[in-house]
């Protein structure tokens, strides 16, 4: 085998960051598509039936729906680009859920049906919560070294 075809497998492979590289990274990856295929879903069918009866709460969970789709990709594809994604994702996502979170506790008037987000995630066993600290925690663990 030439130098040229190995460089040229060697560009086609998986970076070794990516998350299907490991078991706990694979885990990961699949609750980040089953949240993402789950807040779509519940986002798309809320927005419309009765998008007009709470149209802040069905908006952020689509907002909920993009981020858990955008770290999804960024924890699939890995390498550079792909952490970027997944750290931004799951940062975004860390950020919603305390401040969704604390707002449909402090004001229940503004949210007058759930989102993903809602009482820090507790209508999804408060996975919406603990996923981006998991999930912050695995992208730091397994930075890139130099």
């Amino acid at each position: 085998m030439d130098q040229s075809t190995a460089a040229e497998r060697t560009k086609r492979e998986r970076p070794r960051d990516a998350a299907l590289g490991s078991g706990p990274g694979r885990v990961l990856l699949t609750v980040y598509m089953i949240f993402a295929v789950a807040a779509s879903a519940r986002a798309g069918v809320q927005i419309a039936t009765k998008f007009s009866e709470a149209p802040l709460a069905y908006l952020l969970s689509a907002l909920a729906a993009v981020v858990y789709i955008a770290a999804t990709i960024g924890l699939a594809i890995g390498g550079r680009r792909g952490r970027v994604i997944a750290w931004c994702s799951c940062s975004v996502e860390l950020a919603g859920v305390l401040v969704i979170g604390t707002l449909s506790l402090a004001d229940s008037a503004a949210f007058p049906d759930e989102t993903v987000w809602s009482g820090f995630g507790s209508g999804y066993g408060y996975v919406p919560l603990v996923l981006p600290v998991v999930g912050l925690y695995w992208l730091w663990r397994n930075r890139p070294r130099a």
